[in-house]
């Protein structure tokens, strides 16, 4: 049964659309000047309360990456790509298995807003449940962050998204391709008086939901379907307020890839014999989340309440007899995590040099790990005394609270330099309970119109991720195969960071612009995550030190119907001394890691991305062609013969993308209709994100083979 049978909401959903596009094409004719004035008066309102919002939050000289609908638009398969795919065009964002993001080497830490407001973390990562549809800009902002930006400090994604304010249109959208891949999708925007509202929907299924364990051209058991949806709702209350409400979904069913040709390392009572290409592991992803957010601006005040809401649910099924045999366990899980909050953001022009800013934030947060494992029995040297599996059930819940408040003066010292000064305070009560005062200033200085350099330095505070906080009791699977060899299993401790940027940023001719920045990071209870169960989920632990350190070098160019960017990083990341979830780890590993600053398993040295389009005008309208491509100086591994963890690191590899899309204007029934052509991996290159060794790394992957997509979309 497909996810559109099991959820006949969402053929609700796309009916709806539809119908909003087939009305689109049946309205009235424009309104008499006399009622134009009301909805110009609107459009102008909305826009100046977009400026408001923007003003309340800058990024008051941390590195600002900007990537609007026009980019995804023109990058290979547009809106159809993921949204991880988008953000790997930003500098310094490197790519990694099950769909992560390493941003300046650093594992996750990284901080989704929409419209400003904080999305609270799910159990997959709310990068996979996001979809580009909506996005009318995507800002990655990294750096030393200013005083509102807290606890995922490495890179802040905020998300504009789109609200209907400015165009009425509706667009029916179907996609497919190689690997079975089939999407539909239909977007709605528009207006009515004061009212503006978005909406989006789209299905997904294809046959590499997750990256293949082997080189080969087809992963073995690796179905997905997927669904995602997104409203956005505003309502202009008056001249200078507005309140909106933005909800959304992602709900994913996984097989998990099999590795064929696995040797059996258990025996169990009744089955002779096991091929591990038959595996039948599965995972479903949900995630709701819901923002409510009230604008009132003024002459000297300005500020945004918002509170907000998110579910998140993860469940593993594993393969009762297959894991059994080649693990020595199988193990049912249950992840779920429940975090409502409040966020509230405010400006005060003090005077014409000094602007106030400051806010508080909270949310409290259950969550809920249910795990039921089917295990062997074993002797004191570890060894199978039976093939009678027996079942363990573990059970752990927390509930746990963030509390935050910063406040900040932009001082414009002359009309070329800028100070950011400020701080925040953090606390958090969940599996730690510690705090922090986080002290931040920039610097900005303009010396003339087209050159920006910045300096600053920031004190930062990451607490642990609560819902993949790994509760397991240890203590129950003592004289069972999923006995680890390691007891010890200290409380996973809060980041803190001392983080220095400096940059430069230059407009060298119109249309081109360059830039460099450069970082350096101190740290105590460094936060890494690994995966270390069956399940798609990471699990946080602690290096007691650790320390990074990187240069970027930007580049972009824009004229007319031509676009082209470059973007190249180098960067380490280290740690020394895992003090947390030491049960995860070999009593060598720690051992060594204890007296030895490793390189960190997704430390990645080169990174590079880059891309060029180009429109051009044929009888038909616009041909846009475009062209990106991905390169990676490879993540870590482990040696074969030593023992030094992330010892070595993986080949290098290079992606390239191919897109051409045909846009018809004019009119008739062709008017508004894109045929789209897209190559993904166009030189097939065959290569690997990890090889199943490395601190913290489960199974090998490899990254997409060669792909061929194709689509049309109507736009009314």
């Amino acid at each position: 049964m497909s996810v559109l049978e099991r959820r006949p909401w969402l053929l609700a959903s796309v009916a709806v659309f539809v119908a909003g596009a087939a009305l689109a094409q049946t309205q009235p004719p424009a309104a008499s000047s006399a009622n134009a004035a009301p909805e110009e008066e609107i459009v102008v309102t909305a826009k100046r309360l977009d400026t408001k919002r923007d003003e309340i939050s800058p990024s008051l000289g941390a590195s600002d990456y900007v990537i609007d609908s026009k980019a995804i638009a023109n990058q290979p398969q547009g809106v159809d790509t993921s949204f991880n795919q988008v953000l790997l065009q930003a500098p310094g964002v490197s790519q990694d298995s099950y769909g992560q993001l390493h941003v300046r080497n650093e594992h996750a830490n990284l901080q989704y807003r929409i419209n400003g407001v904080i999305l609270p973390e799910g159990i997959s990562g709310f990068g996979q449940a996001l979809d580009p549809r909506f996005a009318q800009t995507i800002d990655v902002i990294t750096g030393t962050l200013p005083a509102q930006y807290g606890y995922r400090t490495s890179g802040v994604v905020d998300i504009t998204t789109k609200s209907g304010a400015f165009d009425q249109a509706a667009t029916l959208d179907v996609y497919g391709g190689s690997h079975g891949t089939l999407q539909p999708s239909a977007t709605l925007s528009g207006s009515s008086g004061a009212l503006n509202y978005f909406g989006s929907a789209s299905y997904l299924r294809d046959d590499i939901g997750v990256e293949n364990p082997t080189p080969s051209a087809n992963p073995i058991h690796d179905h997905t379907s997927q669904t995602h949806e997104f409203a956005y709702l505003s309502d202009i209350l008056s001249p200078d307020a507005r309140i909106s409400a933005m909800v959304g979904s992602a709900i994913a069913f996984f097989d998990i890839p099999n590795n064929q040709g696995q040797t059996a390392q258990y025996a169990l009572a009744g089955v002779p014999g096991f091929n591990s290409a038959n595996l039948n592991e599965r995972q479903r992803e949900t995630n709701y989340y819901g923002i409510v957010a009230l604008q009132v601006s003024g002459d000297k005040l300005d500020y945004q309440i918002a509170p907000f809401t998110r579910y998140s649910e993860t469940k593993f099924t594993p393969d009762p007899t297959g894991d059994l045999i080649f693990n020595g366990f199988a193990d049912r899980s249950q992840l779920s995590s429940w975090s409502s909050g409040i966020q509230g953001d405010g400006k005060y022009a003090l005077s014409d040099d000094h602007t106030l800013r400051a806010g508080v934030f909270f949310s409290a947060e259950r969550t809920i790990s249910q795990v039921t494992s089917a295990v062997f029995p074993v002797n004191a040297l570890g060894v199978q005394t039976s093939d009678q599996p027996f079942t363990i059930y573990d059970q752990n819940a927390k509930t746990g609270y963030l509390y935050g408040l910063y406040a900040q003066d932009e001082w414009a010292i002359t009309d070329a330099l800028t100070l950011n000064f400020g701080g925040r305070f953090d606390i958090v009560n969940a599996y730690t309970d510690e705090n922090q005062i986080s002290p931040r200033i920039n610097l900005v200085w303009k010396p003339d119109d087209d050159t920006t350099f910045h300096a600053g330095y920031a004190r930062d505070f990451t607490p642990p991720p609560q819902e993949l906080v790994a509760s397991q009791s240890v203590d129950k699977f003592i004289g069972t195969t999923k006995q680890p060899e390691v007891l010890e299993n200290g409380p996973v401790r809060a980041e803190r960071e001392h983080y220095f940027d400096i940059g430069a940023l230059r407009t060298v001719i119109p249309g081109l612009d360059l830039g460099l920045d450069t970082y350096y990071k101190i740290k105590r209870n460094l936060i890494d995550e690994g995966q270390f169960g069956e399940s798609l989920v990471q699990s946080p632990f602690n290096y007691r030190f650790g320390r990074a350190y990187g240069v970027e070098a930007t580049g972009s160019y824009h004229n007319g119907p031509f676009g082209a960017y470059a973007n190249l990083a180098y960067g380490e990341e280290r740690g020394k001394d895992i003090v947390s979830s030491q049960f995860f780890f070999s009593a060598a590993e720690l051992a060594y890691i204890q007296n030895h600053a490793i390189l960190t398993d997704h430390d990645q040295p080169w990174t590079i991305s880059g891309g060029a389009s180009y429109a051009f005008t044929d009888r038909a309208g616009q041909l846009r062609a475009s062209l990106d491509l991905l390169f990676g100086s490879g993540l870590r591994r482990s040696p074969d013969n030593a023992i030094e963890p992330n010892g070595e690191k993986l080949p290098s590899y290079t992606q390239v993308n191919l897109g051409l899309a045909q846009d018809i204007e004019g009119v008739g029934p062709l008017a508004g209709v894109t045929v789209r052509f897209d190559v993904i991996n166009l030189l097939d290159q065959s290569y690997e994100l990890r090889d199943g060794t490395g601190v913290g790394v489960g199974a090998a992957q490899y990254g997409q083979r060669r792909g061929f997509y194709s689509g049309i979309s109507k736009s009314f």
